[in-house]
């Protein structure tokens, strides 16, 4: 978007006229006759329409510069209250486990989180987000950022199993609380999604959740996995759990040690709803501010005005 800061400035454009019409005209003395002209003093001079041109270009530019040409970028939304909130994904090779029966079928365990996960991280538009992973051991795959775009691809690009097959919740959330370290978010949450129990790493997760709790964060930990499935083998079929390695007990102990809670997945429609609660539980925050990326052109014509007056200039010192 183009506008003028000052428009009122472009009153100033007829002076020039006004004060060539109110002001005298200056007498010129009388010529001075010679018998004869010295050669070359006939040959042909520019006329006054050109001085007379360039004079009202220079005038136009000079009146555009001082109404203060300025160019307003797309409003760009911005939330002063951001939240930060880190995503905790378990990736351990039971997460390959097909157990998600959803009304398409089944499907197994990461593919149903990150499809509804995906969904949750669009939602979140306003705050900061970040995404630990953890297997045998955790890593920060993303640390915390508004580009929310940034935070699906990296979570699309997980496998399971991809840094082992064991399980180190505890590892996890330390390094989802460390991130925490630097930040001035007046609300710190992580919510952490596991299918088994920590038997890995070199943090106990309780003594996780109490620096947690220290720290300010709050966990909201998701348990994800069916209660029951049928196996087919050489002698039948039979009902097995196939979440039975899943401990509920630490996780539901480690949300309410930071004023959080547990939740139970055992399919992708409750593991949507888990996240829809979650999204009401620890809402974006409605406190907005618009910024318009400015840029002031009046440096143009103005620039364009002066070099014309130098060339006013030079064309009066060699024709007069």
């Amino acid at each position: 978007m183009f506008e003028f800061a000052w428009p009122w400035l472009f009153l100033l454009l007829p002076l020039p006229l006004v004060v060539y019409k109110l002001v005298s005209p200056v007498v010129r003395e009388a010529p001075l006759t010679l018998p004869s002209l010295p050669d070359g003093l006939g040959a042909k001079q520019p006329g006054n329409i050109w001085r007379k041109v360039l004079m009202t270009l220079f005038w136009l530019l000079l009146v555009i510069a001082a109404a203060r040409p300025v160019w307003y970028g797309d409003p760009v939304d911005i939330n002063p209250e951001h939240r930060d909130l880190m995503l905790a994904i378990d990736l351990s090779l039971s997460m390959e486990t097909e157990d998600m029966k959803g009304p398409t079928g089944s499907t197994d365990r990461l593919s149903a989180v990150k499809s509804v996960v995906s969904d949750f991280i669009k939602k979140r538009e306003g705050d900061r987000l970040g995404l630990v992973v953890f297997g045998r051991h955790a890593y920060l795959q993303t640390p915390l950022t508004f580009d929310r775009y940034t935070v699906q691809q990296q979570l699309e690009r997980t496998v399971a199993g991809m840094i082992g097959e064991s399980t180190s919740i505890g590892e996890g959330l330390g390094i989802a609380t460390k991130t925490f370290i630097d930040s001035d978010a007046p609300q710190r949450v992580i919510v952490l999604l596991s299918d088994g129990a920590n038997t890995s790493g070199v943090l106990d997760p309780i003594e996780a959740a109490e620096l947690a709790r220290d720290s300010k964060v709050t966990i909201y930990t998701v348990g994800v996995g069916a209660d029951e499935i049928l196996q087919r083998s050489l002698f039948g079929t039979r009902r097995i759990n196939p979440s039975r390695d899943l401990d509920e007990d630490a996780l539901r102990k480690i949300a309410d040690l930071t004023g959080g809670q547990y939740f139970r997945a055992r399919n992708p429609e409750e593991l949507e709803k888990i996240y829809q609660t979650i999204n009401q539980l620890e809402p974006v925050s409605n406190a907005e501010q618009t910024w318009r990326p400015r840029d002031e052109m009046f440096r143009y014509p103005l620039s364009a005005s002066l070099l014309l007056s130098v060339l006013i200039v030079l064309l009066r010192r060699r024709y007069g």
